[in-house]
C-alpha cells in the first residue's frame, strides 16, 4: 500500500521519546524560544492532522488510526491545558483583518475521509462542539462498490457517504476541503518505475521515453483540482476554498493552480510551527499517529510553542559519490546500487550528501548530471532513482543534492560556454582554484545555472542543497569583463590589478565577492525550494576560513557570514589535505572558531577525511577516525560528516562509523537534563 509503505511521513513519536528524556517537568508549562530558529516568530496557531478513529482492527492503516476513547481524552487534554479549537474562519480574521484568535489556538483537520470520522468522531465533535476540516478525494467518494486506495481494493462503505457528509455540514462545524480528485496515488516518477507522489512528480511516459512537458503536468493538475471542487459543491453542498496536499506534497505551480481555483488555503506536513510569517497557501500541520501519548501530544504542543522542529536532529552524514553506483549496464547499475543502499544501513547515518554531477575528467568541473537538464548531457537518469530508494529503504532522514554552483563544463554549443572565471596570471605557489567555473557575474552564465538547478528541483525528492567547495574566487578573480562590469557598478577600480592595488577597494571587494556569491546561492536554493519547500541549505567550506581571518581574502569565503545565511556550514575539516602538523590542534583551532559564532555549533558539521589523497587515496586506520569523532564529541562538536565513502572497498569500515556515530546523541535540543 502506498500510503502506508512508500509515502508515510517521518514520524515524530521517536523523536519526542528522545526529547523527552532531556527535558525536566517544570518546563511543560512554559513557552521557550529557539535562538537558532530562522523565524524567531511565535507560534500563533496549531493544525492537527488526523485520519481514521476507530478501534485497531477496524482499520484501514493502523499507522494513524486513534481509538475513540484515546481521541476523546485528546480533546479533553486540550480543553483541559487551556487550549481553544478555531475554525478556518478565525484564522482568516486574524490573518487579514487582525482579529486576535484565543490563546493556544487548535484547528483539528480529518484526512482521507474514512467513514469512522461519522461514526466514531462527529458525536465527539458535537459534544465539545469542536470546529472540523475534513479533506475529501473525490474519486473514492464516487466510487460505486470498490475504492481504489493506493492500488489496494477497498469496500465504498469504508468512507463517508453523501447522506453523512451533508448530515455533519449541516451542523455547522465541520469544513469541507479539497484532496484532490484522483491524485492521492503515485504514478512513475523515472524510467526504473519508482511511485511517486501524483500532485508533484513529472510523471515518466513509458510510450514515449521521456517526462511529461510542464504544460501537460499542469494542465494535469489543474482538471484534476477543477473536476474535484465541481464535484465536491454537488455532493455536499460546499465548494473547497482550501487544498489539503495528498502526503504533504506540493509545489509553487500546484499552489498556484489552487488559489485560481479559490482554494488559496493549502494544509500541508511541512515540519515547523505557523507564526506570522508561514503563508496561508502553506500551513503546517502535526500528524497524529496512532502511538501517540497524552504526555507525547504534550510535548508536542511544547516543541511547536517553541518554534522548534521535529526535524531538528544531529546530522551523522555520509558523502556519496554516485560515480560508484553509476555504471552503463542497467543491471549492473542496480546491483550497485542494492549495494549501497546495504552499506548505508551498517553505516547508521541519517543524512546523505548525494551527487548529483559527474566530472569524468577530473578536471574539477561538472561535464555531467545525474537527472535530465536543458544545459548539461545527463550521464545516466539515475538521481532520481538512488535517492528515492534511499529515503524510502533506509533509515535516512535527509538528502541533500551535492550540486557546484559554478563549476560547470558546458558544451561547446551553449551560449555561455566562454564566460568563465578568469584568473590573473601570479605566482604558481599561490592560491588558486585550478578548475574551470562560469564567472557568476555573467548573465548568460546565471541564467544557464538557474536553470540547471530548476531542472534539478523538478526531478527529484530531495530535502536539501549542499553546495560544492566551488562556491568562491580568489584573491585574484574574476577579471572577467562581466565581472569587470559589476565592480564598477560596486564603485570599485575596473580591474582586479588596479583593485587589489589600493589596500580599502581590496577589501571592500573582498567583502562584496563574499556576499554576492552566497547571495547567488540562496537564489538558486530558492529556485529549488519553489518545488521543495522545506529545503535545507548547506555549503562546503575550506577549513583556512574557520581558521586564519585572513582567509576570506583568498577564498571569498567568511565563517560568520556562512552561518548567518545557510542553514549548516559544512566546513572540511581535513588535516591531511591541509598538511597541518598537529591534528587536534587543528581541529582544536577550528572548533574554538566555531563556537565564537552565534549559533556556530548549531549550525557547523565537521566533514572529515576518510582517505590520504597525498598517499594515493590510502584509506585512514579506523581507530585514527573513532579517536577524532571523540575528540570532536568532547570538545562539543556533533554535527558530523566524512568523505569519501567507498562502497566497494569498505571505506571507511562501515561498522567501525556505525559505533562510533551511535556515540552521538540524536538530537541538540535546547533544553537542559533533567536533574
Amino acid at each position: 500500500m502506498l500510503r502506508s509503505a512508500t509515502f508515510k511521513p517521518k514520524p515524530i513519536i521517536k523523536y519526542l521519546l528522545v526529547v523527552l528524556v532531556f527535558m525536566s517537568s517544570t518546563l511543560f508549562a512554559n513557552e521557550l524560544p529557539n535562538k537558532c530558529s530562522r523565524d524567531k516568530n511565535p507560534n500563533e496557531f496549531t493544525i492537527l492532522s488526523y485520519h481514521e478513529i476507530s478501534e485497531k482492527s477496524e482499520t484501514l492503516d493502523s499507522s494513524y488510526a486513534v481509538t475513540p476513547a484515546n481521541f476523546e481524552a485528546q480533546i479533553q487534554w486540550f480543553i483541559k491545558n487551556g487550549y481553544h479549537f478555531v475554525n478556518i474562519d478565525a484564522i482568516l480574521k486574524y490573518r487579514k483583518e487582525g482579529k486576535p484568535l484565543p490563546d493556544k489556538a487548535v484547528l483539528m483537520t480529518f484526512d482521507d475521509g474514512y467513514a469512522s470520522v461519522y461514526t466514531n468522531a462527529f458525536p465527539l465533535i458535537k459534544k465539545y462542539k469542536v470546529p472540523v476540516v475534513i479533506a475529501l478525494v473525490g474519486s473514492w467518494l464516487e466510487a460505486k462498490e470498490k475504492v481504489d486506495f493506493d492500488g489496494h481494493m477497498i469496500g465504498r462503505e469504508k468512507f463517508l457517504n453523501q447522506e453523512q457528509l451533508k448530515e455533519m455540514v449541516h451542523s455547522g462545524l465541520i469544513e469541507i476541503a479539497s484532496h484532490t480528485h484522483s491524485l492521492h496515488k503515485g504514478i512513475a516518477g523515472n524510467p526504473q518505475g519508482n511511485m511517486q507522489p501524483a500532485v508533484r512528480t513529472r510523471q515518466w511516459l513509458a510510450q514515449t521515453q521521456k517526462y511529461e512537458d510542464e504544460a501537460r503536468y499542469q494542465k494535469r493538475v489543474y482538471n484534476d483540482l477543477l473536476k474535484n471542487n465541481t464535484f465536491l459543491e454537488k455532493y455536499t453542498g460546499q465548494k473547497p476554498r482550501i487544498i489539503v496536499w495528498p502526503y504533504g506534497h506540493y509545489n509553487i505551480e500546484v499552489r498556484k493552480i489552487a488559489e485560481k481555483l479559490g482554494m488559496p488555503i493549502g494544509l500541508t506536513l511541512d515540519d515547523g510551527s505557523n507564526t506570522a510569517i508561514t503563508p496561508l497557501w502553506g500551513l503546517r500541520r502535526i500528524l497524529v499517529e496512532q502511538k501517540m501519548t497524552l504526555k507525547e501530544l504534550e510535548l508536542i504542543m511544547l516543541v511547536r510553542n517553541g518554534n522548534f522542529i521535529d526535524d531538528d536532529r544531529i546530522t551523522k552524514a555520509a558523502h556519496i559519490d554516485l560515480d560508484y553506483i553509476y555504471d552503463a549496464d542497467p543491471a549492473q547499475q542496480e546491483r550497485n546500487l542494492g549495494a549501497l543502499l546495504d552499506r548505508i544501513k551498517t553505516l547508521g547515518i541519517n543524512t546523505i550528501y548525494l551527487q548529483a554531477f559527474a566530472d569524468p575528467d577530473a578536471n574539477g568541473a561538472a561535464d555531467y548530471v545525474y537527472f535530465s537538464t536543458r544545459n548539461v548531457p545527463m550521464r545516466a537518469d539515475l538521481f532520481n532513482r538512488v535517492a528515492w530508494q534511499i529515503s524510502t529503504r533506509t533509515q535516512v532522514k535527509r538528502i541533500y543534492a551535492w550540486m557546484p554552483m559554478i563549476a560547470w563544463q558546458l558544451p561547446q554549443n551553449n551560449p555561455a560556454v566562454n564566460d568563465t572565471v578568469v584568473t590573473l596570471q601570479v605566482d604558481p605557489t599561490h592560491l588558486n582554484m585550478g578548475y574551470p567555473r562560469l564567472s557568476p557575474f555573467s548573465p548568460k552564465a546565471k541564467k544557464v545555472i538557474k536553470e540547471i538547478y530548476e531542472d534539478l528541483s523538478k526531478s527529484a525528492y530531495i530535502d536539501g542543497i549542499l553546495f560544492h567547495d566551488d562556491v568562491t574566487l580568489s584573491d585574484f578573480e574574476d577579471d572577467s569583463n562581466a565581472a569587470r562590469a559589476q565592480y564598477k557598478k560596486w564603485g570599485l577600480a575596473s580591474n582586479v590589478t588596479q583593485i587589489r592595488a589600493n589596500r580599502k577597494q581590496f577589501q571592500r571587494w573582498t567583502t562584496l565577492k563574499t556576499n554576492y556569491l552566497d547571495d547567488f546561492a540562496m537564489e538558486l536554493a530558492q529556485i529549488v525550494r519553489n518545488e521543495q519547500p522545506g529545503l535545507k541549505t548547506a555549503r562546503n567550506l575550506y577549513a583556512q576560513v574557520a581558521i586564519n581571518p585572513d582567509a576570506q581574502e583568498w577564498y571569498a569565503q567568511s565563517l560568520s557570514d556562512s552561518i548567518k545565511k545557510y542553514d549548516y556550514t559544512a566546513i572540511m575539516a581535513m588535516p591531511y589535505m591541509e598538511q597541518a602538523d598537529d591534528h587536534k590542534a587543528f581541529y582544536t583551532q577550528i572548533v574554538n572558531n566555531v563556537k565564537k559564532e552565534h549559533c556556530g555549533v548549531e549550525r557547523v558539521v565537521m566533514e572529515l577525511q576518510t582517505v590520504n589523497w597525498r598517499k594515493e587515496s590510502e584509506p585512514l586506520p579506523k581507530a585514527e577516525i573513532s579517536q577524532t569523532i571523540s575528540d570532536l564529541q568532547d570538545m562539543g562538536i556533533n554535527h558530523l560528516a566524512y568523505y569519501p565513502d567507498n562502497v566497494f572497498k569498505n571505506v571507511p569500515d562501515a561498522d567501525a562509523i556505525r559505533e562510533d556515530f551511535v556515540q552521538i546523541p540524536l538530537r541538540m535540543h535546547p533544553y537542559p537534563p533533567t536533574q
